[in-house]
């Protein structure tokens, strides 16, 4: 991994799996890797909206194949090393980005949405990370893995996201860890915080919120922000782009907070 002068964060020819890459944050991602020259697996629940965004990024230069994957199921992780290896070859990224947030108070939570929450945000995460990590062993490469966590990880946003922050709290420790274990075979493990990014999934209905409830706490949170603005999937994006080239080679167990310094307030 080591970095030339020429262009430290080059990543051409590498070969990424994306979650919920479809849309938002990973749509973003996927599309800047893509014009890196990355070559991309989109994994999303969502296949329609999967190929349509393999579609935009035809021209290359890099390369984007779409899957549907449900990363709550056990079997999610094989599944998208197996689709990354057939379709290019190898795996040298995974940026586990798929990920809900309803809102929901904890004393209104049932305990079949507080186990979804976990088991996508934390539990998919977690052995998705180790498919891929088994992949980069079995292939004697070093590799990247990079985890979107959130400012939640570190302090509550609002009421009614228990189960959010529970399981991106879960996610920065989780980083931390396997960052130990796999780090003898060359594996790093990151994690970005985002903070606030306006995607189609904050911009309807959340939970119990309606789509003028989701406003107005929008709104609420933009004004706490020091920058003064919400954040766009390319602020997110970039950062990640950091992470897998190798620019960030001597990087491992971190996370970086991207959210126009909301956490200093």
């Amino acid at each position: 991994m080591t970095a030339t002068l020429k262009n430290p964060f080059d990543i051409s020819g590498k070969n990424a799996i994306v979650t919920g890459g479809a849309m938002g944050i990973g749509f973003g991602i996927v599309k800047r890797f893509v014009e890196a020259g990355a070559n991309v697996v989109i994994a999303d629940i969502d296949l329609n909206a999967a190929e349509a965004a393999a579609k935009k990024l035809a021209e290359g230069p890099g390369k984007a194949v779409a899957m549907r994957v449900d990363v709550s199921q056990e079997d999610a992780g094989d599944k998208m090393v197996e689709k990354c290896v057939k379709e290019f070859g190898s795996v040298d990224i995974l940026v586990n980005n798929a990920g809900i947030f309803p809102s929901v108070p904890m004393l209104e939570m049932e305990p079949a949405l507080f186990d979804k929450v976990i088991a996508i945000n934390l539990k998919g995460l977690a052995f998705a990370s180790k498919a891929a990590a088994a992949q980069m062993i079995k292939q004697g490469k070093e590799g990247k893995i990079i985890n979107i966590a959130s400012i939640d990880s570190l302090h509550p946003s609002m009421v009614g996201l228990a189960a959010y922050d529970a399981s991106k709290g879960g996610v920065l420790m989780f980083t931390k860890n396997f960052a130990l274990e796999v780090a003898p075979h060359g594996i790093l493990v990151n994690a970005i915080a985002p903070g606030g990014i306006t995607t189609e999934g904050t911009s309807g209905p959340i939970g119990s919120l309606t789509k003028e409830q989701m406003e107005q706490v929008l709104d609420q949170f933009k004004q706490l922000i020091p920058l003064g603005r919400m954040g766009e999937p390319d602020d997110i994006a970039k950062v990640t782009l950091f992470l897998a080239s190798p620019a960030a080679d001597y990087m491992t167990g971190e996370m970086i907070v991207v959210d126009g310094g909301r956490l200093l307030k």
